[in-house]
């Protein structure tokens, strides 16, 4: 079977693959990228033997910062970020959700200090059962990672 390329090629820049379809604007929303001044192409329900369907976003002259590859690690975990440099992937960078998060995401509970003062954010990563916990680092509110209200 023959290969067939459905999105254009990158010079430079960086390249997010295999985000769940369902997830795709999502990432484009917490990424702020309706305000990026890069050149953007998104697809999305495109075909992959790993995920069924599929949604990819490149961007041109742009490299992402850790809390951004945190967020993205967040909301889709499986995706792929690949560097690009001259149309060659020179990186590929993996998506690990480290042990605490930062500034990232919003305390669920109303009453939390988070949400009431001027206080960063701090949530600790925890597994249960096999399922992804974020606990408040102050009012110790445990939410799903699927849950999550991202700043």
């Amino acid at each position: 079977m023959e290969k067939e390329l459905k999105v254009a090629a990158l010079r430079n820049g960086t390249v997010i693959d295999h985000i769940p379809a369902d997830k795709l604007y999502k990432v484009v929303s917490i990424l702020h990228l309706d305000t990026c001044e890069h050149q953007i192409t998104i697809g999305n329900n495109l075909d992959s033997a790993k995920v069924g369907k599929k949604g990819i976003i490149k961007i041109s002259d742009r490299a992402f910062e850790e809390d951004e590859t945190n967020k993205i690690a967040l909301i889709a975990p499986n995706a792929k970020i690949n560097i690009i440099r001259d149309f060659v992937v020179v990186e590929k960078r993996p998506l690990i959700l480290p042990d605490e998060i930062r500034e990232i995401v919003q305390c669920t509970n109303p009453v939390c200090i988070t949400n009431n003062q001027p206080v960063t954010t701090r949530f600790h990563v925890q597994k249960h059962d096999g399922e992804i916990m974020l606990k408040c680092h102050y009012c110790e509110r445990e939410v799903q990672r699927d849950k999550v209200k991202i700043k």
